[in-house]
């Protein structure tokens, strides 16, 4: 997933999926715990994921903010 992706996409899109991200990150974590993650890199990859689509977000919020300013 690439920032310029995601700076594409309104706020309502960019809360969607971060509620996917941590749905999915709760399962592998699952997995993890039951020893049945195959693919460990994955973590990795949702977990900054997350932060990528948490950061555009305040971003987009700073701009809302600054322009009502």
């Amino acid at each position: 997933m690439d920032a310029n992706e995601l700076r594409n996409k309104t706020p309502d899109e960019l809360r969607t999926q971060l509620a996917d991200l941590k749905k999915e990150s709760f399962n592998l974590r699952f997995q993890q715990a039951t020893n049945q993650l195959e693919n460990t890199a994955r973590m990795r990859k949702v977990r900054r994921d997350t932060a990528r689509v948490k950061t555009i977000l305040n971003e987009k919020a700073a701009a809302a903010a600054q322009s009502e300013a």
